[in-house]
């Protein structure tokens, strides 16, 4: 699987949602596309709002493209997993990031250790999944299924 996965991609946007202006997410972020952090990595010098649609590719692509970097870095096993798995993973970074998927401890472990149901009832057990509502709900049972 590469950053530029079309599955992926769909399922991003659906989870994320895609904006062409800047909003404030949840926790007071100021976003754009498809849940690109603007803190983290402002806009191309020139770019204008709205957004083009091959603009918002760019930016998904880019942050996609850090998130596989932070998951060979931190869990150099999810590449083993299945591709459905894989894509459950990559999902949860991207929304949560690196560090604050890195507290998934016991789940990540679970995963690494094919304990799938387990890994499943890890990620529906935490807060995230409270605060994600369907999202977890569609990837716990993808972990589940893969």
């Amino acid at each position: 699987m590469n950053p530029d996965d079309p599955l992926l991609n769909k399922e991003l946007r659906r989870d994320e949602g895609v904006e062409y202006t800047l909003y404030i997410d949840t926790v007071g972020v100021p976003t754009t596309g498809v849940g690109h952090n603007l803190n983290a990595k402002p806009l191309p010098e020139g770019w204008a709002y709205p957004l083009t649609d091959a603009q918002v590719d760019e930016l998904l692509a880019d942050d996609a493209g850090d998130v596989f970097k932070d998951l060979d870095r931190a869990f150099p096993w999810w590449r083993k997993m299945s591709y459905a798995r894989q894509r459950v993973i990559a999902n949860m970074c991207f929304n949560l990031g690196i560090t604050r998927l890195s507290g998934f401890k016991n789940t990540l472990a679970a995963m690494e250790q094919g304990r799938y149901t387990t890994a499943a009832a890890g990620m529906m057990a935490s807060k995230w999944a409270e605060q994600v509502g369907k999202r977890a709900e569609r990837l716990a049972e993808m972990m589940v299924t893969g």
